[in-house]
């Protein structure tokens, strides 16, 4: 699920900002199942690319190119470009495409050339930023490398530069460290980039030393705006939201970006189901574990539990299995010409440490009546669960990190 973080920012301050989002696909004319098709496939891959940075495979970057959610127009430089960005929780580092390109991908927007700003300079071997990234050389300037699972690339020079938000660029940061890649291979759905909202130094929210940040994200097929809010924007509110604390993540490890939390159990109708603790449980290494991620559509949960849900859903919905290779799912029913509403569909609660998720329907089961389908909207991985952004939708969803809780309630997005 992909999402233009739109420049209309409805009101700021000092301390906070409030900017609408919009799905990527909600101006195509693509089918219901389209929609379903393309949102499920980007989840593959970045599923793919997070089980890569598990201790027991191969580590490339914590940066995930082409499969992210949420796109965010901001500018930057002076005079102001715009540049729409991958909203990436699951990553740091901030980057665009830049002149003189050696090798650029598409974009939507004009490549950023620094030469033509004011406001731009060179982050120099020194700087903590540069000794910040998991992969950079030094001469006369920080340049940076970053490889990702589907063979894209970015390559390029770290500087700072001033960052705009708003139609009319009137909410200004000066200073902001970002990569300028000029020798990129591969893509990054339809967007310049990405701005990383992870929990590094690299990323947005520690360069503007925001303390929480908030977002709620409308349905796929919702053609209403979503929100995103920063800093004291952000914020509970009724009193009825839960909280659960993050995880301290794995010193040293290049998981250690993500926003861990403590799932403890799952129940499917009424019974709560027999996966043992481990299944969840991250080590000190930096493996297993759980994390929620606004760039992974559907959620991913590891292979015993996923095998033990499904068998929970087979057992409780009486329709018969159909194949959901069309829509890249699992377990699929055919579902019947009366449509989902007449089908006894059983709960799905995850229990985290001191909030359980009781998740509405639409949130779990996806409903193709295109092709007669009706599945799970899960998949299976190995190495580590995530939390994707279809189970968090119509939720307003807090991350805190000065109180270091991930807080959320049910929440009609427009309303925020």
């Amino acid at each position: 699920m992909l999402l233009f973080l739109l420049p209309v920012l409805v009101t700021s301050s000092l301390h906070g900002a409030r900017v609408e989002l919009k799905y990527v696909d909600s101006t195509t004319d693509f089918s219901k199942s389209e929609l379903i098709r393309r949102a499920t496939h980007r989840s593959l891959q970045r599923v793919s690319k997070l089980v890569t940075l598990v201790p027991s495979n191969n580590f490339s970057a914590a940066c995930h190119a082409s499969t992210a959610s949420y796109v965010m127009d901001i500018s930057i430089g002076t005079p102001p470009v715009l540049m729409s960005a991958i909203l990436d929780t699951g990553s740091d580092l901030i980057w665009t495409q830049c002149n003189p390109c050696t090798a650029c991908f598409a974009q939507p927007n004009p490549i950023f050339t620094p030469a033509n700003s004011t406001t731009f300079s060179k982050i120099p071997c020194s700087a903590s930023l540069c000794k910040s990234l998991a992969k950079s050389t030094c001469n006369s300037e920080c340049d940076y490398e970053y490889s990702y699972g589907d063979g894209s690339s970015t390559k390029g020079f770290m500087g700072y530069e001033t960052f705009s938000f708003g139609a009319d660029n009137s909410v200004k940061f000066s200073g902001i460290g970002f990569g300028c890649g000029t020798n990129n291979i591969g893509a990054t759905d339809n967007s310049s980039g990405i701005v990383g909202m992870g929990r590094g130094a690299l990323s947005l929210v520690s360069q503007l030393n925001v303390s929480k940040f908030s977002y709620c994200f409308n349905s796929i097929h919702n053609k209403g705006s979503s929100i995103l809010l920063l800093g004291s924007w952000a914020n509970m509110t009724s009193n009825t939201s839960k909280s659960t604390p993050f995880m301290p993540n794995p010193h040293g490890s290049p998981m250690s970006s993500f926003y861990y939390l403590s799932l403890e159990g799952i129940t499917v109708g009424e019974t709560l189901l027999p996966i043992p603790p481990s299944v969840f449980q991250l080590t000190a290494e930096g493996s297993s574990g759980l994390i929620i991620d606004s760039g992974t559509t559907v959620t991913a949960l590891e292979e015993r539990a996923f095998i033990m849900v499904t068998r929970a859903f087979m057992s409780r919905i009486k329709l018969p299995q159909a194949s959901g290779a069309s829509l890249g799912l699992s377990l699929c029913f055919t579902l019947p010409d009366s449509g989902m509403k007449s089908v006894d569909i059983p709960k799905l609660i995850f229990h985290f440490d001191g909030a359980d998720l009781d998740m509405p329907l639409e949130n779990y089961i996806v409903e193709d009546t295109t092709n007669k389908l009706l599945c799970l909207g899960m998949v299976s991985t190995r190495g580590i669960s995530i939390l994707g952004n279809m189970q968090q939708q119509n939720m307003n969803i807090l991350y805190d990190m000065e109180k270091g809780l991930l807080s959320f309630e049910p929440a009609v997005c427009s309303k925020l």
